[in-house]
């Protein structure tokens, strides 16, 4: 089942083109992201089909940061824009706009929608506290490093990557992002 990402930079204020970049780096970095692409401006559109890459794609660009993100989940007729998906993922743009998360989801069956939302914002939310220390011992033990082989390559103890990791909530991400991925997948129909 087709998810559309609909994503655009907050209010109208001027500065650099960061959309460019963002596409670059999710080309890089994640596998299905390719399909991503400007649409107008400092917006940008994606259809992805795994919902686990859709959450990876997601938690990416909350981290990238000034982004209202709307996820559309359901029915994708020959791929033609203007369907279900598509309407949902513009509906969710509208309403990320509104909210503090500035994310939200619709879907061809509203409840799961809405619960695949609060699960993306609260994972959301743990990525955009998430401090520069936490953020490197995530992104070592997240590649499958051991917490010894982390505190070794950051220069800490093993106690300071477990402290960092805890203080990131790394342990809820991963416990959510099932979840998540579950509940966007029911949220499509």
């Amino acid at each position: 089942m087709p998810f559309v990402l609909s994503v655009a930079r907050h209010g109208a204020r001027p500065g650099p083109d960061r959309v460019g970049g963002v596409l670059r780096r999710l080309a890089d970095d994640v596998p299905a992201a390719p399909a991503t692409e400007r649409t107008a401006g400092e917006e940008l559109e994606g259809v992805l089909t795994d919902p686990a890459v859709v959450v990876d794609v997601v938690l990416r660009l909350v981290r990238e940061g000034a982004r209202s993100i709307g996820v559309g989940a359901g029915p994708l007729p020959d791929g033609a824009r203007g369907g279900p998906a598509h309407l949902h993922a513009r509906r969710a743009l509208e309403a990320a706009g509104q909210r503090g998360v500035r994310l939200a989801v619709r879907g061809a069956v509203l409840p799961d929608a809405a619960d695949a939302q609060a699960v993306l914002s609260a994972l959301a939310v743990v990525v955009q506290r998430r401090s520069a220390p936490a953020w490197e011992a995530v992104a070592l033990v997240g590649a499958g490093r051991t917490q010894a082989s982390a505190a070794a390559t950051l220069g800490i103890s093993r106690q300071a990557v477990g402290q960092r990791l805890a203080a990131g909530l790394w342990e809820l991400e991963r416990e959510l992002r099932p979840t998540a991925v579950r509940l966007l997948e029911r949220a499509a129909g």
